[in-house]
């Protein structure tokens, strides 16, 4: 059977003491700071879900405005591919109108030059022939 001796209720006194001194010590500041660490790490994994909801949005947002963007320069580019394929067959004709040119002034000159070639030719001739004839009828 179960003696209840003097030494019992001074133990249980001790107990009792010990069990409020480790409860203000040791027992509160640990569920404070579990409360403290749930409450944090809650507050986390809300701020996180926020966080990571924001990111999509200004993700959309970077995406659309980087289309918008790709958009415009390929518009800019297709009018600036117009605008050097205009300038090319614009030098190209000019080129082409140019050589045309320096060419009919080649053609005129030769002609000119030939011409003139033909009537020295032609004075030389009738010189020479002069000059057989004379010495064909002097012989």
């Amino acid at each position: 059977m179960l003696e209840i001796n003097k030494y019992f209720f001074w133990q249980l006194a001790n107990f009792l003491i010990l069990l409020v001194i480790l409860n203000y010590f040791l027992f509160q500041p640990f569920l404070r700071l579990f409360k403290e660490r749930k409450d944090k790490t809650g507050g986390a994994l809300e701020s996180a879900r926020a966080m990571d909801k924001d990111k999509d949005e200004v993700l959309s947002r970077i995406d659309a405005k980087l289309s918008g963007a790709r958009q415009e320069a390929r518009t800019i580019f297709e009018a600036l591919s117009k605008e050097g394929l205009d300038i090319q067959k614009h030098s190209l004709d000019s080129a082409q109108n140019e050589a045309v040119d320096i060419n009919r002034k080649a053609k005129a000159d030769i002609e000119e030059a030939a011409e003139k070639a033909r009537a020295a030719l032609k004075s030389d001739i009738e010189k020479f022939s002069k000059q057989i004839v004379e010495k064909l009828v002097g012989a």
